[in-house]
């Protein structure tokens, strides 16, 4: 697994995440992790969370919000190799920014 650094400015505003560190098997994969624990997985275009008690939401609403790069434009996320990942660590958001409005 490799460390990577993911940072966007297509989404700049309140409440949104600029950046974040990653673990993953490669650029493409790293891409795919949103940096929000509540964003669970992708399916059809979009970012969605999943419930407690089981089922999932979308993140991104009608009105255009999301916290990070809508994930039809995740080839505009900017990727820079960190290094190699010690074993232990687990894939996913190893730590994240998030711009409070």
């Amino acid at each position: 697994m490799k460390l990577y650094l993911l940072s966007q400015d297509v989404n700049d505003g309140y409440d949104t995440y600029d950046s974040c560190v990653v673990c993953a098997e490669d650029e493409d994969a790293a891409r795919r992790v949103h940096p929000s624990e509540y964003v669970t997985h992708n399916r059809d275009g979009k970012w969605y969370g999943t419930y407690e008690a089981g089922g999932e939401y979308e993140t991104e609403n009608a009105n255009g919000y999301a916290s990070w790069v809508p994930f039809t434009k995740i080839a505009d996320i900017k990727v820079t190799f960190l290094g190699e990942a010690d074993e232990s660590t687990p894939h996913g958001v190893v730590c994240s920014s998030f711009n409070a409005g």
